[in-house]
């Protein structure tokens, strides 16, 4: 009896060892045609998100993407051509009007997160972009200051639709609608890095906003929120974060996000915005952040006729 029971169990071991072997090959298998279906090296390369130093986390080498093995990392495939086409910055379309006026814009963005008047603006990194009102070319914006400062050689950016009314950073780039911003603050995603999907731009990344909540305003001025910026902010030295954030004039949601971020972009469109609309604006943010203006569809005159312009008016801290 006694022999019988202890081949039974090890028949039972066996198995389950069996079992155990089958299930990594499958695992191991189902990893390979996902690295390949996505033209991603099988090779470990150096852990750069915080906490992961550990031999069971691998790092997809083209898109500088952490994850456990097996977890598919969350990525958007961005038409750039298409994108070009519409008017928007291109990075491999050489000296272009736009991709000129939006380099003049980032100086100064970037003098201010990371040149001298940094250690005087609180959270000088993080960027909010916005409007008195709407259609005034905010995401448009966001969008190519993102696209812009990822071409950057030292810098990285994370672009976040923090227009949780009415998101459009997903539609402007042509991009299906996932979880993000919202789903994170909910609960209903545990990891925030489950809600950063990464680009075949390699230096940007994008948190979408999600689904709307009649919360939203709640949730934008939870402590999760707050911790969510600092993260943001935080993790790495070289990073960028530009917030599209609603219009301001009679959002609440807007002035939140205002108290969080260290710099504003407020978009005016040339002809459209009444002045009123300005000074309500600049009276909405915190008075500390720096303060920029971008005119939006302002039409200049050289020899070969009218074009659309942006201008950066400069920045100004107030302590």
């Amino acid at each position: 009896m006694k022999n019988t029971i202890e081949k039974a169990l090890q028949k039972k071991r066996e198995a389950e060892l069996k079992s155990s072997q089958q299930q990594t090959k499958a695992d191991t298998a189902s990893d390979a045609v996902y690295l390949e279906e996505n033209n991603l090296s099988q090779e470990p390369a150096v852990v750069i998100e915080k906490g992961m130093q550990n031999k069971n986390f691998e790092v997809e080498q083209t898109a500088n993407v952490v994850h456990a093995k097996g977890h598919k990392a969350n990525k958007f495939n961005i038409d750039l051509q298409a994108l070009e086409g519409k008017g928007f910055v291109g990075l491999e379309s050489g000296r272009n009007l736009i991709n000129e006026e939006f380099r003049e814009i980032k100086r100064k963005l970037l003098q201010n997160a990371f040149g001298p008047l940094a250690s005087t603006i609180s959270n000088s990194n993080i960027i909010m972009v916005s409007s008195a009102r709407p259609s005034e070319g905010k995401t448009f914006t966001a969008v190519n200051l993102a696209i812009s400062i990822a071409a950057e050689q030292d810098k990285t950016v994370l672009l976040v639709d923090a227009d949780v009314l009415k998101p459009n950073v997903l539609n402007t780039l042509g991009l299906k609608q996932s979880n993000g911003l919202m789903e994170y603050l909910l609960g209903k995603v545990n990891d925030l890095s489950d809600v950063i999907h990464h680009t075949n731009i390699p230096k940007l990344r994008i948190v979408p906003a999600g689904q709307t909540h009649h919360l939203s305003t709640e949730l934008l001025a939870s402590t999760v929120m707050r911790d969510t910026i600092e993260e943001f902010s935080t993790r790495y030295p070289d990073r960028v974060v530009i917030i599209d954030t609603p219009p301001l004039i009679g959002i609440n949601e807007s002035v939140i996000l205002a108290n969080l971020a260290g710099q504003a972009v407020i978009v005016v469109e040339e002809g459209q915005t009444k002045l009123n609309d300005i000074q309500s604006s600049v009276e909405r943010l915190n008075p500390n952040m720096a303060i920029g203006f971008v005119v939006n569809k302002s039409i200049q005159f050289s020899e070969k006729g009218g074009y659309y312009g942006y201008q950066y008016y400069g920045s100004e801290n107030k302590d």
